[in-house]
């Protein structure tokens, strides 16, 4: 399920991030490892919400899990959690809203042992993925986390860093598995700030791209407006070096 490109120029890669902290690798895996991927997130996938509203109630970073999205109690809290982060967002305070499968929480709980996502994730701490990984950045990396992630229509990831350097945390990565020719249009880019707010460098969301970037740095996800269609897909998470 998860056959990586034996073509990749990774001294290349490698020099690109070396100066600028981050990379885009394109075609990184193979064409049918990506499109089996995409299948799974696209029609195997039961989303839950990731969201967080700072300066409110939501203050901390609030999961609704794919079970509690389906029953009306679990509604009615992403309907409120959902207009803390529209009024967060409209001040500038950092907010996000998106949908997730939080796979490391469901290989903890037995969701779906053994199930697709269980398995990605697997690959994802390989010794060829973390080698390719390591061969890029140059950091010593060692074990990944992961989710997949959704970023359909009105949904985004405001400015932040990823300071959580004490936890190990090394790399982020992305992994995109979006619809084909995604339109810049559509939003959801990955977008690097500078310290006065203006974007040094974006990564569109491009179907069998692999982004990574040392943290912390600022960025932030685009959003996503009401005409963009389904199909914003990755599996997201962060590198670490223990």
């Amino acid at each position: 399920m998860f056959e990586i490109n034996p073509d990749l120029d990774r001294s290349a890669l490698a020099e690109a991030f070396a100066r600028d902290t981050r990379v885009q690798v394109r075609d990184f895996l193979t064409r049918d490892t990506a499109e089996e991927i995409r299948e799974i997130l696209a029609t195997r996938t039961p989303w839950g919400l990731a969201m967080q509203a700072e300066g409110t109630a939501f203050t901390g970073p609030q999961q609704i899990l794919p079970h509690e999205m389906r029953a009306p109690q679990g509604q009615q809290r992403a309907q409120a959690i959902g207009e803390a982060t529209q009024e967060a967002a409209a001040r500038g305070d950092y907010a996000f809203r998106f949908a997730q499968y939080p796979i490391l929480k469901a290989m903890e709980q037995g969701w779906e042992p053994g199930g697709p996502h269980e398995i990605i994730l697997e690959h994802v701490n390989s010794p060829e993925f973390l080698d390719l990984a390591r061969d890029i950045t140059g950091e010593h990396l060692v074990k990944a986390d992961g989710q997949a992630t959704l970023f359909a229509k009105q949904q985004f990831l405001g400015r932040h860093i990823d300071s959580h350097v004490m936890d190990g945390w090394r790399v982020a990565y992305v992994m995109n598995f979006t619809i084909d020719d995604w339109h810049p249009d559509w939003g959801g880019y990955l977008n690097f700030l500078d310290d006065d707010g203006n974007v040094v460098q974006g990564f569109r969301p491009r179907f069998n791209s692999l982004n990574l970037f040392r943290v912390p740095q600022p960025h932030q996800v685009t959003f996503v407006p009401s005409f963009a269609p389904i199909g914003r897909y990755a599996i997201t998470g962060w590198l670490r070096d223990r």
